[in-house]
């Protein structure tokens, strides 16, 4: 029902854009290029809506549920796993800074990386042919990071800080498009989501582009095709970089056909958004790589297997 009503609203979206399709075509580029345009504008109005959505969740509960992932002890990886389902920068880097205070524990902190979805969702529901693989992405994404992260308690348990006199309104580490995370105001209810969006957008053009390049090649194309055992590791490695153009570019390519879901959801798992650069900042180093080490071998482990069952 949910993707039968996205599908009206894109029909309804592509008959606004139809004079701004007729007049691109008629500009003097390749077929690839003009579609990697067209498609990337159809794109705007459902992103815009979807960040302006996410912004008031931000703006109204984020707080709330940082606190709860703050005081919920044990039940943290549980927490933390449901919070950073919510496509919203901030889950990943308050958990960051809580880890490095060892206000939660180092499983709590894995499952909300391995469950973080940063852009992947907003790209999906922009896109309602694709938007089917959200409930699989997201349920995989957390069970793994529930289970990852509860075992990783019980093999070494860790002491974390109780009735910390930390407050958790002292962080002051940036979201994307160096949105501030705990100090928001009202105005940037829209200002944040223009500027995402715009952001956004640019990833988007420039990634289809590619793309597109890469599926009129059939060299390349047939080149990507026929690793699907070597993709896994490769995403892997890549979705460990700390920018949310990661998560974007590792949608499209799974929108666009270019990799598998196996791939895909081993680029997903390691993208821990900007997490990863405030635990570098924050956390002990050696405790770090051996963090960013595991997330990238269960990033991989998943992907294959994933592969190898589909």
């Amino acid at each position: 029902m949910l993707v039968s009503f996205i599908d009206k609203i894109n029909s309804f979206n592509e008959w606004i854009f139809e004079p701004i399709d007729s007049l691109i075509e008629k500009l003097p580029f390749a077929d690839w290029v003009i579609d990697g345009i067209c498609d990337s504008i159809h794109l705007l109005p459902f992103l815009f809506i979807v960040f302006v959505l996410i912004e008031l969740l931000e703006f109204y509960y984020a707080d709330k549920i940082n606190s709860l992932i703050k005081n919920t002890g044990k039940s943290g990886t549980l927490v933390g796993s449901f919070a950073a389902i919510i496509p919203q920068c901030g889950f990943s880097v308050i958990a960051s800074s809580l880890y490095s205070r060892r206000i939660i524990t180092r499983g709590a902190l894995i499952a909300v990386y391995l469950a973080t979805s940063d852009e992947t969702i907003p790209i999906l529901l922009a896109t309602p042919a694709k938007a089917y693989l959200i409930i699989p992405i997201v349920i995989l994404k957390f069970i793994i990071g529930v289970i990852l992260g509860y075992l990783i308690d019980f093999i070494r348990p860790q002491k974390v800080v109780e009735n910390s006199d930390y407050d958790i309104n002292i962080l002051e580490e940036e979201g994307c498009c160096k949105h501030d995370i705990e100090h928001g105001h009202k105005r940037e209810l829209i200002i944040h989501p223009i500027i995402h969006t715009a952001n956004i957008f640019v990833f988007i053009l420039v990634i289809t582009l590619i793309l597109n390049y890469c599926l009129e090649n059939v060299t390349i194309t047939n080149a990507i095709n026929g690793s699907k055992f070597i993709q896994p590791i490769i995403a892997s490695f890549i979705g460990l970089i700390p920018n949310c153009a990661i998560s974007v570019g590792i949608t499209m390519m799974l929108i666009k056909g270019t990799i598998t879901f196996g791939a895909a959801m081993s680029g997903l798992l390691a993208n821990a958004g900007l997490g990863l650069l405030v635990l570098l900042k924050n956390n002990d180093f050696k405790d770090t790589i051996k963090i960013i080490t595991f997330l990238l071998c269960v990033s991989i482990v998943s992907g294959l297997a994933i592969t190898i069952i589909m």
